[in-house]
C-alpha cells in the first residue's frame, strides 16, 4: 500500500467523520470507548478542528520540587531506619553489612524505586489505576497495595500513639522510667518486685505503658491512656492529609527535616558521651565472614525493600502529582540515597548512645561483683593473696575486676560456680542485639536517664519519632485515599476523615491490654510476603507483558532522554530473578520457624516465646491471604470479561500522549484508525509509531505486538474497534 498523507486520505475517503481522534480523546469527562458509538455521517471533507488539551485536568500539584522530595523522603524514611536498620547491622557482622545493602540498593532497591516514580508521573493515577492502565488483568495489584496499606497504617499508628505517650511523659524531672516504684506495705517500703527482676525502664513499658497481659489470649480491656494516645496520633494524620498534597506537602516540610536537626543533636551529644566511640568501634569493626552466609542477604534484600516503601502506593501516589516532564530518575537516585545515609546516620547516633550504656552497665556489673568479692575476703572464703597489689577495691576498675576475675577463676576452678561471680565484658553488653519497640522505648530511654538534662533529650527523641512515623503516615494514607479518589467522585475531605474515624475504630485492637502482641502479628505477616509479591508482578508487569523496550522508550518520550541501559538489563532480568529468590527465602523462612511472639510474662519478668493459639495462627495467615486475595480475583475476572478493564478512565496526560502518537500517523486516517472493524480493512501494523529501540539500537519492536485486552497500550484501540 503506497504512503499518502492524512489530507490526501481524507479527499479520497468516502466515509464522512465528524470528530478527529484528538476531539475524542480531549472530552472533559472520561469516554468510555466500549459504549460509545460514534457519529459518522457528517458531511464530507469537514475540516477537523484541533483541540488544545489542558495542561491540567484538575489534579493538585506539588508547589514546588523541594515539597515532593521532602514528601518522598518522608514517606522512605521512616521508624525502620531508627531501630531496624542498626540491629540488622549489629547482628550481621556491623561494616561487613553495609556491603550486601549497598550492592543490592542499587541493583534491585533505585531499579524498582524509580519505576514506580515513572508509572506514576507517566500516568497520573494511584496505584488501582496505574496498574489498570498498564496491564488491566494485573489490575488486582493496585487494590493489594491498598490492603497492605491499610493493615500497615492500622497498626503504624498505634506505634506513633506509644511515642505520644513518651512524649508527654518527658515533661518530668527525674523522668519517670528512671527508677523503680517503690511499695509501701505498712510501716516497710520495698522496690516493685517485678521492677526489681527486671530494670526500671523495662517495667515502665510493660507495665505503666502497655500494662500487658501475660498472653494474646487475655484481652484485659482496653488501655484508657493508649486509647487516648491513639485518638490523638490518627486526629495529627487526619489534619494532614485531610486536604490531599495542599496540607500533607506543607506538613513535609517540618515533620522531613526535623528528624535530622535531632539525629545531628544526638550525634554530636552522644560522641561527647564516655563510651560512645567503643559502641560505634563495635558497628564498624567489619565481620567479614557473615558476607558469606545467605541471612545476610536475604535481611539485606527485605531491608532494601521496606526501606523505600515499594509496593506501598504511597510512592506512585506522590508521583502522579508531578508534571509529566519532571526528572524521575534523578528523584529515585536522589531519595535512594537519602535514605541510605539517614540510615548510617540513625545507626551512627545508636550506637554511641548503646555504647554509652553499655559502659554503664558494664561499670555497674563491676561495682556489684567487686562487692561480692570484698565480701567473700571478709568471710575468709576467698584469700588475700589473690588480689594483685595494684588492685583497689574503692575504685575498681573493669581491668582490674577482669584480672581479679581471671585469677579467681583459675584457682577455684571446681568451686568457682557457686561464687555468682560474672565476667561483666564490655564486648558481651555491645553485643545484646535490641531492635524494634526494645530499642527505641527500653534501651534509648535507658541511656537517656543517665543524660544531663535527660527531659530534654527525651523530649527531643519523642518528637523525633512522631515526626518519623508521620511522614510515613502521610505516605501511606496517600496510597490508600488517591486510587480511590481517582476510580470514584467522592468528596476528598469527607472520606479522608471517614477512613480516620474507620481506621481508629479497627486499631482499638491494638490498644487492649492485650494490643502489643497484635501489633507483631501484623508487622510479621500483613505486609511482608504480600508486599513482595506485589513488586514482583509490578516488575514483570511492566518489564515482561508491557515491555521493557517500549517502557525505555516512554520514559524517553517523557523525560528527554534515554535512561541507562542498565536498567533494561536490571528491570528485565536482574530485579524479577533477586525478588523471586527473595520470596522464596521468605516462604521458607516462615515455614522453618514456629509462628509465635514473645510474651511478657508478669511473675518471671521476662520474655517468653509462646506459639500463637489456633485461632491467632488463623488470623495470621488471614492477613496474607486477604492481602493477596484481589490479584487472582481481578485477574479472573477481567480473563473472562466480568469485570470492566478501567481503560474508559484516561487520565489528561495519557490522552495528550496518545493524541499525540495518533497526530503522528502518515498511512492512514485517525478516523479509519479507530473505526476499522476488521483488521482487513484497517491494518492496525500500518500504525506509524516511535520505533521502540533495543538495547543495541539496531532493532525496532512492533508496538501492536501485544495480544488485546492484555496492555494499555493496544487495549483502548481493541475496545474501541470492537465497539462498532
Amino acid at each position: 500500500m503506497p504512503k499518502t498523507s492524512k489530507v490526501v486520505q481524507r479527499e479520497q475517503s468516502h466515509e464522512h467523520v465528524t470528530e478527529s481522534v484528538a476531539d475524542l480523546l480531549a472530552h472533559e469527562e472520561p469516554l468510555d470507548y466500549k459504549s460509545s458509538s460514534l457519529n459518522v455521517g457528517a458531511a464530507a471533507g469537514k475540516k477537523i478542528p484541533q483541540i488544545e488539551v489542558p495542561e491540567s485536568d484538575g489534579r493538585p500539584a506539588w508547589n514546588s520540587k523541594l515539597q515532593y522530595i521532602l514528601a518522598q523522603v518522608g514517606f522512605s524514611v521512616g521508624l525502620g531506619n531508627v531501630w531496624r536498620f542498626p540491629y540488622l547491622c549489629q547482628k550481621n557482622g556491623g561494616g561487613a553489612y553495609l556491603v550486601p545493602y549497598f550492592i543490592l540498593l542499587i541493583i534491585i532497591g533505585i531499579p524498582l524505586f524509580f519505576l514506580e516514580l515513572a508509572v506514576g508521573q507517566k500516568i497520573r493515577r494511584g496505584s488501582i489505576g496505574v496498574w489498570n492502565y498498564v496491564c488491566p488483568r494485573l489490575g488486582g495489584i493496585g487494590m493489594s497495595s491498598l490492603m497492605v496499606c491499610g493493615f500497615v497504617g492500622l497498626y503504624y499508628n498505634v506505634i506513633i500513639g506509644w511515642s505520644i505517650f513518651y512524649f508527654f511523659q518527658s515533661f518530668q524531672f527525674p523522668l519517670p522510667w528512671s527508677d523503680c516504684p517503690i511499695r509501701k506495705n505498712g510501716t516497710i517500703a520495698i522496690v516493685e518486685p517485678e521492677c526489681d527482676k527486671s530494670s526500671a525502664t523495662t517495667y515502665f513499658w510493660y507495665r505503666q505503658t502497655l500494662n500487658t497481659t501475660s498472653t494474646i489470649a487475655e484481652s484485659g480491656g482496653l488501655n484508657i491512656k493508649m486509647t487516648l494516645s491513639l485518638l490523638v496520633a490518627w486526629i495529627i494524620v487526619c489534619l494532614a492529609v485531610i486536604k490531599g498534597i495542599a496540607s500533607s506537602g506543607k506538613v513535609m516540610y517540618f515533620s522531613s527535616l526535623f528528624p535530622y536537626v535531632v539525629l545531628f543533636c544526638f550525634l554530636v551529644r552522644g560522641l561527647m558521651l564516655k563510651g560512645s566511640v567503643d559502641g560505634i568501634a563495635h558497628m564498624f569493626t567489619p565481620k567479614l565472614e557473615k558476607m558469606l552466609e545467605p541471612q545476610i542477604w536475604r535481611e539485606a534484600a527485605t531491608q532494601v525493600f521496606f526501606a523505600l516503601g515499594l509496593g506501598f502506593g504511597g510512592v506512585i501516589a506522590f508521583s502522579s502529582y508531578n508534571k509529566i516532564d519532571n526528572n524521575c530518575h534523578f528523584d529515585a537516585v536522589l531519595v535512594s540515597f537519602i535514605n541510605f545515609f539517614t540510615s548510617i546516620l540513625a545507626t551512627l547516633v545508636v550506637f554511641a548512645v548503646l555504647g554509652f550504656k553499655a559502659n554503664i552497665m558494664n561499670e555497674k556489673c563491676v561495682a556489684e561483683n567487686g562487692e561480692k568479692i570484698l565480701g567473700y575476703l571478709n568471710s575468709n572464703v576467698l584469700s588475700h593473696d589473690l588480689i594483685p597489689p595494684h588492685v583497689n577495691f574503692s575504685h575498681l576498675t573493669p581491668s582490674d575486676y577482669a584480672d581479679v576475675y581471671s585469677i579467681i577463676r583459675t584457682v577455684k576452678e571446681d568451686g568457682f560456680a557457686q561464687l555468682g561471680l560474672e565476667p561483666c565484658v564490655l564486648e558481651d553488653e555491645l553485643n545484646k542485639a535490641v531492635q524494634g519497640t526494645g530499642l527505641a522505648f527500653i534501651a534509648f530511654t535507658e541511656a537517656m536517664t543517665h543524660f544531663p538534662a535527660s527531659p530534654f533529650w527525651s523530649v527531643m527523641f519523642f518528637f523525633m519519632l512522631i515526626n518519623l512515623g508521620l511522614g510515613s503516615m502521610i505516605g501511606t494514607m496517600t496510597g490508600i485515599t488517591t486510587p480511590v479518589l481517582d476510580a470514584y467522585k467522592v468528596q476528598k475531605e469527607l472520606f479522608t476523615v471517614g477512613c480516620c474515624i474507620v481506621a481508629f475504630l479497627c486499631g482499638l485492637l491494638f490498644v487492649q491490654r492485650s494490643g502489643n502482641y497484635f501489633v507483631t502479628m501484623f508487622d510479621d505477616y500483613s505486609a511482608g510476603l504480600p508486599l513482595t509479591v506485589v513488586v514482583i508482578l509490578e516488575n514483570v508487569s511492566v518489564a515482561w507483558i508491557y515491555g521493557t523496550k517500549r517502557f525505555m522508550q516512554d520514559l524517553e518520550d517523557m523525560l528527554g532522554f534515554r535512561p541507562s541501559i542498565i536498567y533494561f538489563y536490571l528491570w528485565k532480568y536482574v530485579s524479577p530473578l533477586c525478588l523471586i529468590v527473595l520470596i522464596s527465602a521468605t516462604v521458607i523462612e516462615m515455614a522453618i520457624s514456629p509462628p509465635g511472639y514473645n510474651a511478657w510474662v508478669q511473675d518471671l519478668a521476662q520474655e517468653r516465646f509462646q506459639s500463637y493459639p489456633p485461632w491467632a495462627l488463623a488470623m495470621c495467615f488471614a492477613l496474607i491471604v486477604v492481602a493477596m486475595l484481589p490479584l487472582p480475583i481481578v485477574f479472573i475476572a477481567r480473563h473472562f470479561n466480568l469485570m470492566s478493564d478501567g481503560s474508559n478512565k484516561l487520565s489528561v496526560s495519557y490522552r495528550k500522549t496518545m493524541m499525540k502518537d495518533i497526530s503522528n500517523l502518515e498511512e492512514q486516517d485517525e478516523a479509519r484508525f479507530i473505526l476499522g472493524a476488521k483488521p482487513g480493512d484497517t491494518p492496525l501494523s500500518g500504525v506509524a509509531r516511535k520505533p521502540y529501540v533495543t538495547p543495541a539500537g539496531n532493532k525496532s519492536v512492533d508496538p501492536n505486538s501485544l495480544s488485546p485486552n492484555v496492555c494499555y497500550g493496544t487495549s483502548y484501540q481493541n475496545a474501541a474497534i470492537k465497539s462498532k
